[in-house]
């Protein structure tokens, strides 16, 4: 089994994580009396912005085709699959299928032969759909409006299609500030800056402005997209922290958005649950050429993200140790537990209110093309196995 790791918006960052040491207090969590044990490790990150003209990005694109992610030459009969996800437990069934070889031992009972996974570490929405039109992905968890939007735009398009293969999690997203006096939306000024893995495209930009369109009203739902900016996770948590590079809050999914607020200097501002409900967040989609061409491995995908999905309801300290050993933050077997018994936490491959995504998307004007159901979304092969 490979694996590479890429993170950035669209593809156009290289990030380079150097750990050191730093600790935080236990808090107590929210709504119980449990004590969570969490020890954050503090990342520097130097990160190297590259040229966005279009000529470097053709050449990165083109380099990441024919380099890392390339599919490569295996035994006669054996065959690659790549696969990437992201930080943070929303992809936790993703690491479960990776750690315990999951697909390729549904592959083998679906008739789909021999397959070695190659899984990719992407973060945010541009950089997943730039690879996926390189050519370099064939499956990717990704945060649900970063799908749709492709999937509009490539609409109707040959050997361009993408489509949805299943959902993947949900849970709460937090707002954190370090600055006391953010207590709402209402409280931002053009001096304050929001960490998102993604201006604009990524899963916490857009629903931080369905959170505006609800809070502020519906015409002032990118009142705070100016004051967004490109920060993977594990970077922004840092700079959140410590009160670094202007960073005056974060809208992040768990670990981090509880490790944040461990520190004395760092409150919740919002939850997305209380404002939107406990809607999808990730999905997993793919190429449709792929799979049109290739049924029977979507088929044995979705076995193996059911059986991962189900280790994690009935092994749930086993499912937070295996998130611990992959994670790019240092945090207790305990710490990930709790997050996982949130009720808020779900895993499922049914989506839940997608197209409430599509149908903001569509009223704002960043999607042209509109799905009326979610079966012209999805493979046939998901309503096949839980019709209702």
């Amino acid at each position: 089994m490979a694996s590479d790791h890429q993170s950035g918006g669209s593809l156009l960052r290289r990030i380079r994580l150097r750990k050191a040491s730093g600790t935080a207090k236990p808090l107590t969590q929210r709504g119980g009396a449990n004590h969570l044990d969490y020890r954050v490790q503090r990342e520097n990150v130097a990160v190297q912005f590259v040229s966005r003209n279009r000529r470097r990005r053709a050449l990165l694109l083109g380099a990441l085709a024919l380099g890392a992610l390339r599919q490569r030459t295996f035994a006669a009969g054996t065959r690659e699959v790549r696969i990437s996800k992201g930080f943070g437990i929303l992809y936790l069934p993703l690491l479960v299928m990776e750690k315990m070889q999951l697909l390729e031992k549904h592959a083998v009972r679906h008739n789909a032969g021999d397959v070695v996974v190659r899984w990719v570490l992407l973060d945010g929405g541009s950089s997943i759909n730039d690879a996926m039109m390189a050519n370099t992905l064939d499956f990717a968890g990704t945060g649900a409006p970063g799908f749709i939007d492709l999937w509009s735009k490539a609409r109707g398009i040959p050997n361009v299609e993408v489509v949805g293969v299943s959902g993947l999690s949900a849970t709460s997203l937090w707002l954190n500030s370090n600055r006391k006096e953010i207590r709402s939306l209402h409280d931002f000024t053009a001096a304050d800056r929001i960490a998102v893995p993604g201006i604009k495209t990524s899963l916490s930009a857009v629903v931080l402005q369905m959170a505006s369109a609800k809070i502020l009203g519906a015409s002032r739902f990118a009142d705070l997209d100016a004051i967004t900016v490109n920060y993977p996770h594990p970077e922004a948590m840092r700079a959140l922290i410590a009160r670094e590079q202007g960073i005056t809050a974060h809208f992040t999914s768990p670990p981090f958005s509880y490790l944040e607020v461990q520190y004395k200097n760092v409150h919740r501002v919002l939850s997305s649950v209380d404002v939107l409900g406990n809607i999808t967040l990730d999905v997993v989609f793919a190429p449709k050429k792929f799979t049109d061409s290739n049924p029977e491995l979507v088929s044995a995908f979705l076995d193996a993200l059911d059986e991962a999905n189900h280790f994690i309801a009935t092994n749930v300290e086993a499912a937070a140790a295996m998130f611990v050993a992959a994670s790019k933050v240092t945090v207790s077997v305990g710490a990930v537990t709790e997050m996982l018994r949130d009720p808020d936490t779900r895993y499922s491959t049914i989506p839940h209110q997608v197209m409430d995504y599509m149908d903001f998307l569509y009223s704002i004007g960043t999607i042209k093309n509109k799905a009326q159901a979610l079966n012209e979304l999805f493979v046939p092969q998901l309503w096949a196995r839980h019709r209702t």
